[in-house]
């Protein structure tokens, strides 16, 4: 992780952090559970009212441990698990609310509506979706993807992770 530095977050209104770009991309490497959490807290600690962000991997890829980090990063210090079944979850302890989404099983994107997605997508706290590209017409025009993949290759707890803003 070492190197990775500057703003890695764009809010919902096309603000960006850090002088990143619309559709600059970075890959960062790690190689153990602790890692991924810690780039995640970073990103928690970096984060500013009104920030998106999109996770993508397969099932056991590591997104709950990314998404503990990034709560921990924001202050928050609840327990943080998937809301498979209750599509959002919100804590609200940390310095900002946090959103955190999945929308695995979400039967049709009139769900998200119901549940006021917009009232956190563009409101003062970060929302964070798993399994985003599922909803993907209701994505905010600026966030940023976060894609999290394996290479058995690499080792068991080797994580390439892209985060690039769109």
């Amino acid at each position: 992780m070492e190197g990775q530095k500057g703003g890695l977050q764009t809010r919902a209104g096309g603000r960006n952090r850090g002088g990143q770009a619309k559709g600059s991309r970075r890959v960062v490497e790690t190689f153990g559970p602790e890692e991924t959490f810690a780039l995640g807290e970073r990103i928690g600690r970096e984060s500013l009212p009104g920030q998106v962000y999109t996770l993508i991997g397969d099932l056991g890829v590591g997104k709950t441990v990314f998404t503990q980090g990034v709560a921990a990063g924001l202050g928050i210090t609840e327990p943080v698990s998937s809301p498979t079944f209750t599509i959002v979850q919100i804590y609200e302890e940390g310095r900002l609310p946090f959103y955190h989404f999945d929308v695995y099983r979400i039967g049709d994107v009139q769900e998200m509506e119901e549940i006021g997605y917009e009232d956190c997508f563009y409101g003062e706290g970060v929302s964070l979706v798993e399994w985003a590209d599922l909803i993907e017409e209701l994505l905010p025009e600026h966030y940023c993807r976060i894609v999290i993949e394996k290479d058995w290759e690499k080792g068991f707890d080797y994580r390439r992770i892209t985060l690039e803003e769109i």
